[in-house]
């Protein structure tokens, strides 16, 4: 029996496939491109090995695209006679992948958090809990997974600045930024190309309105970016922020030219409507049509790729960014078919995101269509009762930014003064930085007593 990095049994014969399984985690946890090319490699040593099987199926659901989901479970299937040698953690890993993949997030979370409970040193497990709790906007599920493994940690197991990473982005989410902040910053004494630490950082500057700080920050980071995948785009996109709530927006459409949405990047080649890329490039148009700026062409793709995505309800926190880009381009058709395929799907579906989508996803993504149709008034009140519950579609208080400016520019251009106010009160409450200070909400703050 041999072990991984962190001392937990690996299934396997072959001692190449266990330190590829390492390989392999080391690529996943530092958002290195190359981290497929280690797992076939890695495959090829053991084609049988549990979990590099888990991690392949693993993979393709972290796409969160539906047509990727089959993928994970013929892997699933193929991997069954292997299973029966497998450990019991092991099975529970393919337990949770199962249950991912049939949409029982619930259920997937349990079983991760109970692999924890026994293994507090399975990094796959707590980084597979970490992404999926906060895509279903569960920053406190987050929080306390991440500070119950930490005793079991320190800087001698490899994986620790990850852990810390994660402490970081868990405890801005929730609102303490000095913990944020000191754990991101420590992650990155440990390893300066450590992204997720990076982003996190970037989220706490952005919370505070540190905008020239965090220019500094990523700017100063970016030589250990070579290698990394699309986590370095959202990281651009955070500098990018910076630079918009500064009003320097041909800053912003650099950064979009050439970082976060570069269309002639392998990385984006490779994956060229991932959802994360697809939330930074559409949720930033819009930010900038709405002060006036002219983005040109930018659209066209990014509608493009919306209508390839009609039905692919995976993302919820995606679907009302795809509305966005097929009604920049008037392509309202599509989004009348884009509506339908998310009404479809709640009402076909049993699973986690189906009620997410019917509650939030939905009445968001109507408010779209009615705003891009000018009727600012049926846009607010299709949005007004989703805004309490709108953090389960997932996103960061950051990324949701985008849908409170929708509401607010809804309510202001309708004359709903009494909505308008309801918004600024909400984000006063909710971000450190005050209205006044925020390019989204200054103008409406002037306007509006709250």
């Amino acid at each position: 029996m041999h072990q991984d990095a962190q001392g937990l049994a690996l299934t396997t014969i072959a001692p190449e496939a266990a330190t590829g399984y390492d390989n392999v985690i080391s690529g996943y946890l530092k958002y290195r491109f190359d981290t497929p090319l280690r797992l076939k490699a890695a495959l090829k040593a053991d084609p049988e090995a549990p979990m590099l099987n888990l991690l392949k199926g693993s993979f393709a659901m972290l796409a969160y695209k539906q047509s990727y989901v089959d993928g994970a479970r013929g892997v699933l299937e193929a991997m069954q006679p292997a299973l029966s040698r497998a450990t019991e953690r092991e099975r529970a890993h393919a337990a949770a992948l199962a249950a991912w993949a049939d949409d029982e997030m619930d259920r997937a979370l349990a079983i991760w958090e109970g692999i924890l409970a026994s293994h507090p040193r399975d990094i796959l497990a707590f980084r597979l809990h970490h992404f999926c709790a906060f895509w279903l906007g569960r920053p406190e599920a987050m929080l306390k997974t991440v500070e119950t493994i930490l005793p079991h940690w320190d800087a001698t197991v490899p994986g620790w600045g990850s852990v810390l990473a994660c402490r970081s982005f868990a405890n801005e989410e929730c609102g303490h930024y000095t913990v944020a902040e000191a754990a991101g910053r420590a992650a990155i004494e440990d390893d300066p190309g450590d992204l997720w630490a990076v982003h996190a950082v970037a989220h706490v500057l952005e919370m505070q309105g540190r905008r020239g700080e965090g220019i500094a920050w990523i700017g100063g980071l970016k030589p250990h970016f070579d290698g990394t995948n699309n986590l370095a785009h959202h990281v651009w996109w955070h500098q990018a922020m910076y630079h918009l709530e500064r009003r320097e927006f041909d800053a912003v459409l650099r950064l979009y030219d050439f970082g976060f949405r570069d269309l002639d990047s392998a990385v984006t080649q490779q994956q060229p409507d991932l959802y994360i890329d697809m939330q930074n490039a559409i949720s930033m148009l819009f930010r900038l049509q709405r002060h006036g700026v002219d983005v040109g062409e930018r659209w066209i793709e990014l509608a493009d790729k919306a209508e390839g995505r009609i039905g692919d309800c995976r993302s919820a926190f995606t679907l009302p960014h795809w509305m966005m880009a097929l009604c920049a381009e008037g392509r309202l058709d599509a989004a009348r078919s884009m509506l339908e395929g998310m009404r479809d799907f709640a009402g076909a579906n049993r699973g986690t995101t189906a009620p997410i989508v019917a509650h939030y996803a939905i009445p968001v993504s109507e408010a779209v269509l009615l705003h891009a149709q000018g009727d600012h008034r049926g846009a607010a009140a299709a949005m007004r009762p989703a805004l309490q519950g709108m953090y389960a579609l997932g996103g960061s208080h950051a990324q949701q930014d985008v849908l409170e400016q929708l509401f607010l520019d809804a309510a202001m251009k309708g004359g709903l003064q009494d909505d308008a106010r309801m918004l600024l009160e909400r984000v006063a409450g909710r971000h450190p930085v005050p209205p006044e200070r925020r390019l989204g909400y200054a103008a409406a703050a002037r306007a509006v007593a709250y």
